[in-house]
């Protein structure tokens, strides 16, 4: 391994000079250069949105998988990029009881036929729920993950660069200060006209570096010494270590104006590069911030997919219960029958609510209401307003000669009669009419 030592030493001191400079800021000991509104609000709108994803990510896979322990090996073998292996659902489970019991318990009696019956639907069920679970997490899951995993970690990315960006930029402000500040203090010291370079001295001779006596105290006693600027001859120039001419008392020149003019300079150079980046990187920055509003758009979708399919799945569970319902209630004894009313009828003939209003006992066995007992299919006429197209989402088997078969994806035309049961419509397909389960259809506008 490549082990730079200098590069090393490097970051830690960039490292702790942005700790202490991110520390001052926050103690208010620094200035700081804040970003405009409209850019604070991007972040916070970002950082929102990336809490709330992760919230809704995590419950819809508690959805999905009650079971934590299953959740933990999916994660894992998701890390591992292995295929999970496949797992049967609760209702595969219940389905395979069932029909095991029924088989010892005897196939052929009241019980165990009803154990078979309900056996295969609980099977149904579960293909149904695996569907769902694949559909939802294939179209909502994956895009939320993918959000968290990929572009939220390069908007991370970027913000923490923007933020030494700024750090660079706040330091560069401050080093320019200090400069300015510095020139301004050495504009005000006298100027005794001394032109040479620092740390040098004039002395008689070479040997005279090592005499005490050597260099003046201070300029003081120079002038003194030596009025009008008079300078005795043969002087040359000698170069002086600094410590050596602190220990034997010679004066170093402190930098000239000319020198800190330099330093102004070169601060500000380094400002207008620092401030060229920090925009550059701003702007990159802001423009991955905006791109959320496109994250959102395309979550909406997701987000109606996810409904799309739930609403496709408990509406498989309801004609599954209702096929159920239909085989219980011709078998004869006192097992089957449910003697409780059905639940009353909701004015929305929507397949969503019509779903969540399951008809229990034999009324699902698709008997009309008292007051249509004696409707003649022959004399029904559709309205003159009211008839609709609607889509056959599912096949369904006519349980008697008032029904209506139908066939998946298919086009009948739909409308209903004043007391007829919301939960049903009179469709006609050609020649033929009957009633057909709302909850089977998709109506078209």
């Amino acid at each position: 391994m490549d082990f730079n030592m200098k590069k090393l030493a490097s970051d830690a001191g960039i490292f702790f000079t942005r700790a202490v400079q991110f520390t001052e800021e926050k103690f208010g000991q620094a200035e700081r250069t804040e970003l405009d509104a409209h850019f604070e609000n991007l972040l916070a709108r970002a950082d929102s949105t990336k809490n709330w994803t992760e919230k809704i990510l995590r419950q819809t896979e508690v959805l999905l998988q009650p079971n934590p322990s299953a959740r933990v090996e999916e994660f894992l073998y998701e890390k591992l990029d292995r295929k999970v292996p496949s797992r049967v659902t609760n209702g595969e489970l219940l389905a395979q009881y069932m029909a095991e019991a029924a088989s010892e318990l005897g196939p052929t009696t009241p019980y165990g036929k009803t154990l078979i019956k309900v056996a295969e639907a609980e099977k149904r069920l579960g293909a149904a729920e695996r569907d769902f679970i694949h559909t939802a997490s294939v179209n909502f899951l994956t895009p939320l993950r993918n959000f968290l995993e990929g572009d939220w970690k390069t908007i991370s990315k970027e913000r923490r660069l923007l933020q030494n960006r700024r750090l660079d930029l706040d330091a560069c402000k401050a080093r320019l200060k200090k400069a300015k500040a510095a020139e301004a203090k050495a504009a005000t010291v006298p100027d005794f006209q001394e032109t040479r370079p620092r740390n040098y001295i004039l002395s008689a001779s070479a040997s005279a570096t090592l005499d005490d006596t050597s260099c003046p105290p201070s300029w003081a006693e120079w002038k003194e010494e030596y009025p009008g600027g008079w300078r005795p001859p043969c002087f040359f120039l000698l170069p002086l270590n600094p410590s050596v001419t602190r220990a034997r008392g010679c004066l170093s020149l402190p930098k000239d104006r000319k020198l800190w003019n330099d330093e102004v300079d070169k601060a500000e150079q380094e400002l207008r590069v620092a401030q060229t980046e920090f925009d550059r990187q701003a702007e990159v920055t802001r423009l991955l911030l905006e791109g959320i509003s496109s994250t959102h758009v395309n979550h909406l979708r997701c987000l109606h997919e996810f409904v799309e399919s739930q609403t496709t799945y408990y509406a498989q569970c309801y004609r599954h219960m209702l096929d159920l319902q239909k085989q219980l209630g011709r078998f004869p004894g006192t097992f089957v029958g449910t003697t409780e009313p059905a639940s009353p009828p909701l004015s929305s003939t929507s397949p969503t609510t019509a779903a969540a209003t399951m008809p229990v006992g034999p009324s699902v066995a698709g008997l009309a209401p008292p007051g249509e007992a004696a409707l003649r299919l022959e004399e029904v006429t559709p309205p003159a307003s009211g008839t609709r197209k609607a889509r056959v989402l599912y096949d369904y088997e006519a349980a008697d000669s008032s029904e209506l078969a139908l066939l998946a994806d298919e086009l009948i035309t739909v409308y209903s009669l004043p007391g007829m049961d919301p939960d049903w419509l009179i469709g006609e397909r050609g020649n033929k009419k009957g009633k057909v389960p709302v909850t089977y259809l998709e109506l078209l506008s």
